[in-house]
């Protein structure tokens, strides 16, 4: 195993941002190539505690020569967000400086070529330079996962339509119980740029029954266990196994994914409609009819009419839910994964 350190120029003079990149190189050219990161923003951790548990099963392989693909592993992704804290707490999502989301924004290629990336020297913010940075280190892999978390929620995947089915195998090894599948390009997300270099070639080129590109939502931001690790790990492992990038005959790997299939206009995001303490009767998981009550807000404590009731506007299940039990008006409250197209559908990006 070879590890490097990326660094990446701040706004100010004198200030630096690195990172470590971890690199396994494999024996085949044949082979699928791996990139893997997590915590792009920064505060979401059960990817990083599945990498710590996925690398010694890596380092394994390599000393038995079980490698075959080249793998890049970005155990942490984002030193701009790490060094950002507010009265002790960790900003990870957003830059300060930008007011950008750290998974927003990415360079949108034409072509898989690094060379159309901006260079060090360009007058860029240092989000935007780690964004160019990190597109560089996933370009010319055709298995590229973002691990990610969400508030709280089942463990799930974002896929691009055109990967799907193909990538099954990819959500049945990593043992998700929820797809959601995206088409139109919306606010040029981690996995949005890595995947639109290739589908911009021609198809015998592109290789898309090859490509497993994703961002992996691995439950809720608190869900930082030894137990998830561990599971998660394993999956990862299975997938780099079922896809070739590793060699072990001792590994079962599933092709069938028997979870949730969901297209993502299919998600009724449930914006709170005051502000208040929220009183959910509903948890990730849970399946729900229309009309039902999912949440209740205590808008204004002890009094007559004080609170206000969110209920379904269809048949689903619930994928995620909000960490936080205090709300202003207009956020949103949940993920609900209905049977039927939303009735005001979020063309882009579910959240910002």
């Amino acid at each position: 195993m070879q590890k490097t350190i990326e660094t990446i120029r701040g706004n100010s003079d004198g200030v630096t941002y690195e990172f470590p990149v971890l690199r396994i190189a494999g024996s085949s050219p044949d082979a699928p190539n791996a990139y893997i990161q997590a915590a792009l923003h920064s505060d979401e951790l059960p990817g990083v505690v599945a990498i710590d548990v996925l690398m010694p099963k890596l380092r394994k392989a390599e000393a038995e020569g079980r490698v075959r693909g080249n793998l890049t592993i970005v155990p942490r992704a984002n030193p701009v967000g790490r060094a950002q804290q507010f009265f002790g707490a960790a900003q990870g999502r957003y830059h300060l400086g930008s007011r950008t989301n750290f998974n927003r924004d990415f360079p949108r290629l034409d072509r898989p070529d690094a060379k159309l990336l901006p260079g060090d020297d360009q007058p860029l913010n240092a989000d935007d330079r780690l964004k160019a940075r990190l597109i560089k280190l996933s370009l010319g892999h055709e298995i590229v996962l973002d691990l990610h978390c969400d508030d709280e929620g089942l463990p799930y995947l974002y896929i691009q339509s055109d990967l799907w089915p193909a990538m099954a195998d990819c959500a049945a090894c990593m043992g998700v119980e929820a797809v959601v599948l995206w088409s139109d390009e919306s606010g040029a997300s981690f996995d949005e740029a890595s995947l639109r270099p290739y589908l911009k070639l021609p198809a015998a080129e592109a290789q898309l029954d090859r490509r497993v590109v994703t961002t992996v939502e691995y439950r809720g931001i608190l869900d930082v266990e030894t137990r998830f690790a561990e599971a998660d790990a394993e999956g990862i492992y299975r997938l780099l196994v079922a896809r070739g990038v590793i060699e072990d005959k001792s590994v079962e790997t599933p092709k069938e994914f028997k979870g949730e299939i969901v297209p993502i206009d299919h998600i009724d995001m449930m914006p709170a409609p005051a502000a208040g303490a929220v009183l959910y009767d509903v948890k990730p998981g849970d399946r729900v009819k229309a009309g039902q009550r999912l949440a209740t807000i205590v808008s204004a404590p002890g009094e007559e009419g004080g609170r206000v009731e969110v209920l379904a506007p269809q048949d689903g299940f619930i994928l995620t839910r909000r960490a936080t039990r205090a709300t202003r008006a207009g956020d949103d409250l949940v993920k609900l994964a209905g049977v039927t197209r939303s009735a005001d559908a979020r063309s882009g990006a579910l959240e910002q």
